[in-house]
This record gives structure tokens, sequence and C-alpha cells, in this order.
């Protein structure tokens, strides 16, 4: 697992390989991953925005950028934690993902950027 903590908000990521979302005959890999976010200030924060730096050691790098994650905009209470999954292809057997959110402190109202700790999508028979 990988973590890290910006402006007290502490991202921590694991991935998962899908066999049975992929196709390496057509070089179609699928990866789950998982985030969980703690929020260790003594404010209320809201997460408003996702921005995605997808990298595929083939192919040009791919930019995702919307509103919240898996449609939502979480609110976190101080010591408050959320966790969801999503997924991602790619299209070689070795990427990896790196971004940041865009949170609102709910007291001032102001914007702060939290960084997502870069975590790799490797094919599991890569690495034998």
């Amino acid at each position: 697992m990988d973590t890290l903590i910006t402006s007290g908000i502490q991202i921590s990521v694991s991935t998962n390989y899908r066999p049975d979302l992929s196709d390496i005959a057509t070089s179609h890999y699928f990866f789950n991953y998982k985030i969980m976010i703690e929020n260790t200030n003594d404010f209320e924060v809201q997460l408003l925005v996702r921005d995605w730096h997808i990298f595929d050691s083939l192919n040009e790098i791919q930019y995702v950028n919307g509103q919240g994650v898996i449609g939502e905009q979480p609110i976190l209470k101080p010591m408050e934690k959320f966790k969801y999954t999503s997924g991602c292809e790619i299209y070689s057997d070795l990427g990896q993902m790196k971004g940041f959110y865009t949170f609102k402190n709910l007291d001032d109202t102001s914007l702060f950027h939290v960084y997502v700790p870069k975590f790799k999508l490797e094919y599991p028979g890569k690495l034998n």
C-alpha cells in the first residue's frame, strides 16, 4: 500500500490486477485500485475534483479530470475516513497512475490540492 499525507489529508492506495476483465492476447490489462482518504485536520473538508495522469509504458499519457470520485463529492469530518474502489485499463503490461484531488476547507471555504501517491499498474506475469 502506498500512502501520502498532504495538508492533513492522508491518501492510501492499493491495486489489484483483474484477469477476469483483462485480455493479454489483445494487450488489455485491467486493474482495480482501492483508495482510503482520511481527514486528520480539525475541520471538515469536501472532495470536489479529481485529476489523474495515467502512464502506460507503450502509449501516450492519459489525463482524466472530473467532479468527485465514483459519483460522489464526500464530506469528511475530522478523523473521518472515506474508502472507494475504481478501475483503470491500460494497453501494456506496465503502467502507473498519479494525481491529486481538489478539496474545500468547509470552515473558511479555501481550496487546496491533496496529492495521491504514485502507484504501479503491473501485470503479475511481467514480474516472473
